[in-house]
């Protein structure tokens, strides 16, 4: 606003377009004047140089490296995920069908639903805190959506949201002892599954 380059541009302003103020120029605007404002070099109507597609597949790319470029941060999440199970299988080991097991039951499921709840949320809030500044400069400089940067970002992590329930789930539920069957154990790693993305989501 204070440079020179700036004093330059409102003078030129004020004598090619000014409004007619006290001791102005009078104002007017011609569309082949130089210091018309036109449309940038290869900015679409939208306001981004690149299209959609363009933009979801740098971001997608790019998270997609972050993740390969930290795999101690898989091992820990992928060793959390599994410690945790075995503390909530302990805990509720080998139950049975009678009033007793069938209230525990319900409280491992309780579990089931919170441990993949708050570990995705607080895994997720932790990485886009970090990630905030970046996002908030890239944005205001029209690089890309929002909604390219949140569906690129979700993908690329979702190998990672998958296979932490699919670990937990897989510990827990033989050592609970919940209902047999291979229709049933896929039922709940669905349904636990879904709990973690949108978790991710939400978070």
């Amino acid at each position: 606003a204070v440079s020179p380059i700036a004093r330059d541009i409102l003078e030129t302003a004020s004598a090619t377009g000014g409004g007619g103020g006290p001791g102005g120029p009078p104002g007017g605007k011609h569309v082949d004047d130089p210091y018309f404002l036109q449309p940038m070099e290869g900015v679409d109507g939208t306001g981004y140089r690149s299209s959609w597609w363009t933009q979801f597949y740098c971001i997608l790319w790019r998270s997609w490296l972050s993740v390969l470029k930290d795999p101690m941060l898989v091992k820990v999440r992928l060793l959390q995920t599994a410690m945790v199970a075995s503390l909530i299988g302990s805990i509720y080991f080998g139950q049975v069908l009678d009033q007793d097991g069938v209230m525990n039951i319900n409280g491992s499921l309780f579990l089931f639903l919170t441990n993949m709840t708050f570990q995705n949320v607080f895994a997720v809030i932790n990485v886009f805190s970090a990630e905030l500044p970046v996002f908030l400069r890239e944005k205001r400089s029209r690089l890309y959506r929002v909604d390219t940067y949140f569906l690129g970002k979700t993908i690329a992590e979702l190998p990672l949201f998958i296979a932490v329930p699919f670990e937990f789930t897989s510990i827990t539920y033989p050592m609970i002892g919940l209902k047999a069957g291979l229709s049933h154990y896929l039922t709940t790693l669905f349904i636990v599954t879904l709990v973690a993305n949108v978790s991710t989501s939400f978070g």
